[in-house]
């Protein structure tokens, strides 16, 4: 079985779900999700992010976002929903929350559950990614195994 540890800041779509589980065709996949709640993440880059989108009531909305403890409800919520669409493909599924230092969980979960490979699903994030401290980039000079990043979709 191919097992791959799926790194996601919001809940995984329907488009999102079919791609996943569909990457490598008919074997069958494990996935180990870790959910990163968006609130933990630097509300500045965020509204930056939104505004190169193009997505102006979104920067404004950006200091509703819950964040610290606030953020693990829609957080848990979000995963639960996660993986219950990964389970309804026919995948097994397992994952928690993260709450802090998401690349050394990411290490310490590749290396308990012998990992093939890492999917960072993100949205866009424009000055991260500028200057290569997006998780993917992060990722793949710490893991040990291939990292791909991919955009998720929203619905």
């Amino acid at each position: 079985m191919f097992t791959s540890v799926l790194m996601i800041e919001q809940p995984l779509t329907t488009v999102d779900v079919d791609f996943v589980t569909s990457l490598h065709g008919d074997d069958p996949v494990s996935f180990v999700v870790l959910m990163q709640p968006r609130g933990d993440q630097d509300r500045l880059l965020r509204a930056i992010d939104d505004v190169a989108l193009g997505e102006l009531p979104e920067a404004i909305r950006e200091g509703d976002e819950p964040e610290g403890e606030d953020a693990l409800g829609p957080a848990a919520h979000a995963l639960a929903h996660s993986l219950n669409a990964l389970r309804q493909k026919g995948a097994k599924a397992v994952g928690q929350i993260v709450e802090k230092h998401p690349l050394d969980k990411l290490q310490s979960v590749v290396d308990e559950t012998g990992a093939d490979e890492v999917i960072v699903l993100t949205s866009p994030h424009f000055v991260e990614e500028f200057f290569h401290r997006d998780w993917a980039s992060r990722a793949r000079h710490k893991v040990g195994v291939p990292v791909l990043k991919l955009f998720a979709h929203n619905e």
